[in-house]
Formats: structure tokens, C-alpha cells, sequence
């Protein structure tokens, strides 16, 4: 077995090591190291300087959730202000919450531009919102913005973890304030451009009549999509408007015959002709109860699609 050669550094990394570590630093400096120890009571960190540095317990987090077992581990970069060059035994004393308040508003101002989404755990429930805390900033939520609807029993919310997007950074007022509803929005927007995209025209399916206008009726087919059947798609005959023919919460057959924007038009009139049903069953896997009826189930619906 042939032996491992000896690393050896060269002269000129010698001479980067040695001046690295005899750098001039001074209170207030924000200076990047690895953590090379954690105890119950501070974390040691390797600063790439002739002595190491020690962030207390106090110095860490913000956050009162924060658990310098849970949160910090050997190895990880760390980013701390010097707040003293000499603890006593020479060692560097630094405080990580201190520069997070440094460092974290132009973190945050960034992420609001980027529309970035960070996973958030909801610390407590205050009037009007919940506080969490982001980059070591406290965080408010609107209750108005903490998911899709309006959260009344804002206590039940404590503890629980939810997606949320940066909505207003103010550096000079310390206001932070996050969205969950916003994420949640797109993510039901992305969900149902999904489900959109695997419907076929011609396909018949049922749903209830939930908003009538002048110029049609909206129709739920379940699973969260509604389209609309235009007034001249109603029936058969000439109508001056829907309600001649339909009510609210009405269930009724309809064939869907355009897919287009993320819009989905729907005809009542077309399932009524004989035909257009009959040539249906043979095209489309669509299932029938007695031969006569078509399945009323959007998920069934869905379960048969044939995708391009």
C-alpha cells in the first residue's frame, strides 16, 4: 500500500497564514469565523487569528426560541461583532445578535426584492398578529395575512411553521412584517394552473351553480375550479337572463369546451343535445352510471384524463 505523502504548505501560504492572523481588528468590527466548540454557555470560534473568540450565551439570538445546542453546530460559518479584544483570559469577545442588526436589515431589504420565501415558526400571538422572528429580527404577521382566510383564534397558531415572503422592511422604525398568505396564494394559483392544464375539451362533468351574472352562470366542478357558462351556452332557446333557467347552488351537467388564459368556459346547452353526449361516451373517458348519466365527481374526472 503506498504511502500518503505530507501536505507541505507553501512558503507564500505561510505568509498569508501569518498575516492573516495578525490583522488589525477594533471594536465594533464585524469579522466572519468557524465555530470549533459549543457549550451550554457559549460558542468558540475560530477567527483565523492568533487567539480564537467566544460568543456568550446572551450574545447569540434574539430569538427566545433559540437553542445554542439546537441552533449551532461544529463547523459552521458565523458572522460576529468584536464588542471586545480581550475577554480576560485573551480570548476575542463577539456577539452574533449584534451583528445580525447590522448585517440582517440589508438581508431582509434584499429578500423582499427577490420575493424570497423563508419558513418561519410562529413564536406568539399579540393584538391584531403573530411574532416571529427573521435573521434575528422580531417579525410581525397580520392575522390578515397569515393564510389564505381570516384567522380568528390566533392562539391556536403558536408553535406552528408556515412559508411566508417579506411584505415591509423599515430599518429606521425596527418594523418587519411578513406574509404567509401570499405564498399561499401562489401556491393555490400554481395548484390549480396545474389542474387546469390536465382538462380536455369535451369532457362532461357536474357541478353547482355558484354566482350568476347578466351574462351567465359560474359553475364549481370541484377541486377548487369554477368556470362559467356563458348566457347563449345556458339552453337551447334565446334568454334575456340566467335566471330564467337557473338558481344559485343548483347542480347541473356541463361540458367543458374551452381551455384558454386559465379560464374554463363551460355549456350546459351542449350536454342537453343527444349527440354531442352520445359521441362524448365514445371519446372521452368519461363514466357512466345505468348508461345514462355521466360521473359526477371531478376526481374521477381527473383519474381518467388522457394527458398529450
Amino acid at each position: 500500500m503506498e504511502e500518503e505523502k505530507e501536505i507541505i504548505p507553501s512558503m507564500e501560504e505561510f505568509e498569508n497564514e501569518i498575516n492573516r492572523s495578525f490583522k488589525k481588528i477594533q471594536e465594533g468590527d464585524i469579522i466572519k469565523g468557524t465555530v470549533i466548540g459549543v457549550s451550554d454557555t457559549e460558542v468558540v470560534v475560530d477567527l483565523g487569528y492568533f487567539t480564537e473568540g467566544i460568543i456568550p450565551l446572551e450574545e447569540l439570538s434574539n430569538d427566545p426560541r433559540f437553542s445554542i445546542k439546537a441552533d449551532i453546530q461544529t463547523g459552521d460559518l458565523i458572522e460576529a461583532m468584536i464588542i471586545k479584544e480581550d475577554d480576560g483570559y485573551g480570548n476575542i469577545l463577539l456577539s452574533k445578535k449584534q451583528a445580525d442588526d447590522v448585517l440582517a436589515w440589508d438581508k431582509l431589504e434584499r429578500a423582499m426584492e427577490e420575493h424570497q420565501v423563508f419558513t418561519v415558526k410562529l413564536a406568539e400571538a399579540v393584538n391584531g398578529g403573530m411574532i416571529t422572528y427573521l435573521e434575528g429580527i422580531r417579525a410581525f404577521i397580520p392575522a390578515s395575512q397569515l393564510a389564505l382566510s381570516y384567522v380568528e383564534n390566533l392562539e391556536k397558531w403558536i408553535g406552528k411553521t408556515i412559508e411566508t415572503t417579506i411584505i415591509t422592511v423599515e430599518e429606521d422604525k425596527r418594523r418587519l412584517v411578513l406574509s404567509g398568505k401570499e405564498v399561499a396564494r401562489k401556491k393555490e394559483e400554481q395548484d390549480r394552473n396545474s389542474k387546469i392544464s390536465k382538462l380536455q375539451k369535451g369532457l362532461v362533468t357536474t357541478g353547482a351553480i355558484e354566482k350568476i351574472m347578466p351574462y351567465g352562470c359560474f359553475v364549481n366542478i370541484g377541486e377548487g375550479l369554477t368556470g362559467l357558462v356563458h348566457i347563449s351556452q345556458i339552453c337551447g332557446k334565446h334568454i334575456k337572463s340566467p335566471n330564467e333557467v337557473v338558481k344559485m347552488g343548483e347542480e347541473v351537467k356541463v361540458k367543458i369546451i374551452d381551455v384558454k388564459d386559465g379560464k374554463i368556459s363551460l355549456s350546459m346547452k351542449a350536454v342537453e343535445e343527444k349527440e354531442d353526449v352520445l359521441e362524448e361516451v365514445e371519446e372521452a373517458p368519461i363514466e357512466y352510471n345505468s348508461g345514462e348519466e355521466a360521473s359526477t365527481g371531478l376526481g374521477t374526472l381527473l383519474a381518467n384524463l388522457k394527458l398529450d
